[in-house]
């Protein structure tokens, strides 16, 4: 689920009227460049992404009707630990898919505010320093030297407009139900977009589904690891580990296996392999990483046949789009109650923007196909966790409203709104500089370095 952060505090003079935009674990950004403290800065809708527990790729184990059989395809965060970058394009291809969400979400935000005559002043792709800008109808549109966030700007509180401060098309002045529509429209703007990508999916490449078999799947074999060592090969199949049978049960027995051998450095650890149509054991030996725990360098994917189904007809592909939308949407709404009611065994699992980055590239280079579902429940997540509400988010902004709406239409106190939303954003800040820090490190290509 999505947590969202700004890096600029607001200053004391002005209260901030910032919509910011957060999924399941991962942290998406958008960071304004300060402002000097003598001058507030203008009003913005910021956005950035993070998530608590595991960023859940996983559709519900069914299909549709008609495909009784058949499993829904499912990516789990699991494989975080051991991803890398060593893969340009698809680091690319998974930061795309995060900008044009951010992109999707912010042009929700402007296009709200441009349609009622509300003042625009800013529209931003990224944050940091600007590479290229240009304006147009007096809005600045500019991109970012970090392509991971991204804001939408008003003059409400800008001192270097022109625009009189009790102008009725500021975005302050405007009535309860105007503001309303501008704060919900990036959420509405991500839920729309998301059931767009899975009715793409349905027209163009099918849903994939798949048919579970017994064992874990060995694809990947990392050179002069400990796997590589001990003989095995890509395209084994572990059928049972230290003598426990695996179940025929998808990511559940990747995870055993996962966790056998972590639980395990350096100790041999038996493996029933099936390598073609011969059955063997082979004894592997973990190596020790930096927090010793085991690993022997391998990837590792639960053992199944996968299919695609296409939609044979318009209402079909509406229909299979509506189900498997809902059924995302289930997911992700059950994957944030886990993570609210066990948050001390789910905190472990909350990631940053380089987490979500790496997720999408393991997608990509396992099945490009993959990025529709990738991109799908990244807009619901984001659309999701910001409706809760929380300062600095889309949601504690709507929940400021709701109560001057309760309050007869008079605003909260100018220095009660400012600490609350200074408050959210400073702790979004400091969680995400720590999910950054703590994710980077896990990275495989780091942890081989240290």
């Amino acid at each position: 689920m999505l947590l969202n952060f700004s890096a600029s505090p607001p200053s004391p003079s002005s209260p901030p009227l910032r919509f910011t935009t957060s999924k399941s674990p991962v942290f998406y950004s958008s960071l304004r460049p300060k402002t000097h403290s003598s001058k507030p800065p203008p009003s913005s809708l910021s956005h950035s992404l993070s998530a608590p527990s595991s960023l859940n790729l996983r559709c519900k184990d069914r299909l549709f009707g008609g495909y009784p059989p058949a499993k829904r395809l499912g990516f789990r965060s699991w494989a975080v630990p051991g991803l890398d970058f060593s893969s340009l394009e698809s680091v690319l291809e998974a930061a795309g898919v995060l900008t044009a969400i951010i992109i999707v979400h912010e042009s929700g935000h402007f296009l709200a505010a441009y349609l009622q005559g509300i003042h625009v002043s800013k529209f931003a792709v990224g944050f940091g320093p600007i590479l290229a800008k240009f304006n147009a109808n007096n809005v600045e549109y500019s991109l970012r030297a970090f392509p991971l966030g991204g804001f939408v700007g008003f003059p409400d509180n800008d001192p270097d407009s022109n625009i009189p401060v009790d102008d009725e098309n500021l975005l302050k002045n405007r009535p309860i139900l105007d503001r309303v529509i501008v704060i919900s429209a990036g959420v509405i703007a991500n839920i729309i977009f998301a059931y767009v990508i899975i009715f793409t999916q349905v027209l163009s490449v099918g849903l994939p589904v798949q048919e579970a078999f017994p064992g874990v799947l060995v694809p990947e074999v990392r050179p002069f690891s400990a796997a590589s060592r001990d003989g095995l090969l890509p395209g084994d199949i572990i059928l049972a580990i230290n003598g426990t049978k695996l179940p025929k049960t998808g990511t559940g027995a990747v995870i055993e296996v996962v966790d056998t051998i972590k639980k395990n450095p350096k100790r041999n650890v038996l493996l029933k392999i099936e390598r073609g149509k011969q059955d063997f054991e082979i004894g592997v030996v973990p190596d020790e990483n930096f927090d010793g725990t085991g690993k022997i360098g391998v990837q590792l994917s639960p053992n199944v046949k996968i299919t695609k189904v296409l939609a044979r007809n318009i209402f079909e592909a509406f229909n299979f789009a509506g189900q498997e939308f809902w059924g995302l949407s289930a997911n992700v709404l059950d994957s944030l109650k886990q993570t609210f009611m066990n948050f001390a065994q789910t905190a472990s699992k909350v990631s940053g923007p380089v987490a979500i980055i790496a997720v999408g590239a393991e997608v990509a280079r396992s099945n490009i196909d993959g990025l529709y579902q990738f991109a799908a429940i990244l807009n619901i997540n984001l659309a999701v966790i910001n409706l809760l509400p929380l300062p600095a988010l889309d949601g504690g902004s709507l929940a400021l409203i709701l109560i001057e709406a309760a309050r007869g239409g008079r605003k909260l106190p100018l220095e009660i709104e400012q600490r609350i939303m200074s408050s959210g954003i400073m702790l979004v800040v400091l969680l995400g500089l720590f999910l950054i820090v703590r994710d980077t490190l896990n990275l495989e290509f780091i942890r081989d370095l240290l």
